[in-house]
C-alpha cells in the first residue's frame, strides 16, 4: 500500500451557495444504451463528429424516491447488482443503500475524519471489478487525504470496514474548498478533485496539491504515464474547487467547478492545461488559460456532481437548486443550457449514471445551509434525455 504521492486528478468544490433557475420535468422516451462513460451509443460506424446531437431540449422524469433522511450525504459509489454506498460528510460514516428496497445499512465510520465547514468524508469510489475495496477522501486535523479500506459485507452491520490504510495524503484542507470528487477513469487511473482550500495561490503553484485535479494508479502512486510530468499525479492545475467529473464516450473529461462571485464553469479537462483560477474567472480569453466550455452567475449553479447520459452533461446545482443539461456534440455544446427541477427538491449535491437513461441524485438539505424538510435528504432516481 503505497503512502503519499505527488499530484494527479481533478473534482472538488465550494463557494457560497445559493438560489435556483428553470424547472422542467416531463416523460423521457427510451433511447438506446449508453456506452462507456455515460453518453449515448452512436450510430453504427458513425465516427465522432458525424453522430447525431442529443434533442436539444431533453427531459427529466423523477421515477423513485430510493431513500430518505441522509444526514448530509455527499459521495455516491454504485455496486454491481444496483446498491449504492453513501458517504455522509459530517458523521463520517458509509452507508449501503439497497437499490430496489431504499433500506440502509451502515457499513461503518471512517477514523480520523474532521468535520469542519465543508471539509469532512467526501467522495467514495470502488475500483471496478474489485468491490471488497472501498476508497474515500476525507479531511483530517491536518490534510485531505485519500485512503482505501477492506470491506466485509458478512460482518455484521457498523462493523464491516477495515482500518483505512491512507494512499495520498497533504492536500491542503480548510473550512472551504477541500475539493473532495475521487473516481475511477475509463484507464483505470484514480482521478481526485482538490480545492485551493481557500488560498488563491495555490491554484497556480505546481508544487501544491491545492487546486488541482489529480491522475493516480489504485496505489496512490504517479502513473508513469499520461500526466505531464512522469513522477507527479498533478494532471491539470488553475481550479479553484472542482467538485464533479465525469467522462464521455470518447474518453473525454469533463468537470464542474465553483467560481468565486462572477462565473461557474464546466471545464473540458486535459492534461497540463491551466484553467485559471485566480488569473481568470469565467470565458476570460487570457493567454495561457483555458475557457470554460459553458459559464453561470452562481445563483444559478454553484455546481457540485456531474454525469455524463444520454449524449449530455448533467451538473447538479447547490445554490441554483437545479439540474443543468449541456446537450454535446463532440468538445462543444450543441443547444443551450437547461435547467430542471428547479427548486424542487433543494439544494443538489451528486448526479451519477445509473446506466441507460437513468441517473441517480443525492440532494444536500441538511449540510448546514440548506432547508432541511422531514425527509431529508434522499436519493432520487431519474429518467432523462
Amino acid at each position: 500500500m503505497a503512502g503519499c504521492a505527488a499530484g494527479a486528478l481533478l473534482l472538488a468544490g465550494c463557494s457560497s451557495d445559493g438560489d435556483g433557475g428553470l424547472g422542467v420535468e416531463s416523460p423521457s422516451a427510451s433511447s438506446k444504451e449508453d456506452g462507456p462513460g455515460g453518453s449515448a451509443k452512436p450510430s453504427e460506424g458513425a465516427s465522432p463528429s458525424e453522430r447525431p446531437a442529443p434533442p436539444a431540449k431533453g427531459s427529466v422524469k423523477v421515477t423513485t424516491t430510493l431513500t430518505t433522511k441522509l444526514s448530509s450525504p455527499w459521495g455516491l459509489a454504485p455496486l454491481p447488482g444496483g446498491d449504492l454506498l453513501v458517504s455522509q460528510r459530517d458523521s463520517g460514516e458509509i452507508i449501503r443503500v439497497d437499490g430496489k428496497s431504499g433500506k440502509k445499512t451502515k457499513l461503518g465510520t471512517v477514523p480520523g475524519v474532521a468535520p469542519e465547514g465543508e471539509g469532512g468524508l467526501l467522495g467514495i469510489a470502488v475500483q471496478p471489478g474489485q468491490t471488497s475495496l472501498i476508497y474515500a477522501y476525507f479531511t483530517t486535523e491536518s490534510d485531505n487525504r485519500v485512503v482505501r479500506m477492506a470491506y466485509d459485507r458478512e460482518q455484521r452491520p457498523g462493523n464491516q470496514l477495515a482500518a483505512p490504510d491512507t494512499i495520498f495524503k497533504g492536500i491542503p484542507r480548510g473550512t472551504v474548498h477541500n475539493g473532495g470528487r475521487i473516481a475511477f477513469g475509463p484507464d483505470k487511473m484514480l482521478y481526485v478533485g482538490t480545492g485551493e482550500a481557500g488560498e488563491e495561490d495555490l491554484s497556480q503553484d505546481k508544487d501544491s496539491l491545492g487546486g488541482k485535479i489529480l491522475r493516480m494508479t489504485p496505489e496512490g502512486e504517479p502513473p508513469g504515464q499520461g500526466n505531464p510530468e512522469r513522477d507527479s499525479t498533478v494532471y491539470s492545475w488553475g481550479h479553484r474547487n472542482v467538485q464533479g467529473f465525469d467522462w464521455d464516450r470518447e474518453k473525454r473529461l469533463w468537470a464542474s467547478e465553483f467560481g468565486q462571485d462572477t462565473w461557474d464553469e464546466l471545464n473540458l479537462v486535459e492534461p497540463g492545461k491551466n484553467y485559471g483560477w485566480p488569473e481568470a474567472e469565467g470565458k476570460a480569453d487570457e493567454p495561457g488559460f483555458v475557457d470554460p466550455v459553458e459559464e453561470w452567475k452562481p445563483e444559478q449553479a454553484s455546481p457540485s456532481g456531474l454525469a455524463v447520459a444520454r449524449g449530455s452533461v448533467w451538473m447538479a446545482g447547490l445554490r441554483g437548486e437545479r439540474l443543468w443539461r449541456i446537450p454535446l456534440r463532440g468538445e462543444k455544446p450543441s443547444a443551450k443550457p437547461r435547467a430542471f427541477l428547479k427548486g424542487k427538491y433543494g439544494r443538489l449535491r451528486t448526479v451519477v449514471s445509473a446506466g441507460g437513461d437513468s441517473l441517480w441524485l443525492v440532494t444536500s438539505e441538511t449540510d448546514s445551509r440548506g432547508t432541511p424538510g422531514e425527509k431529508d435528504d434522499r436519493i432520487l432516481k431519474l429518467r432523462v434525455r
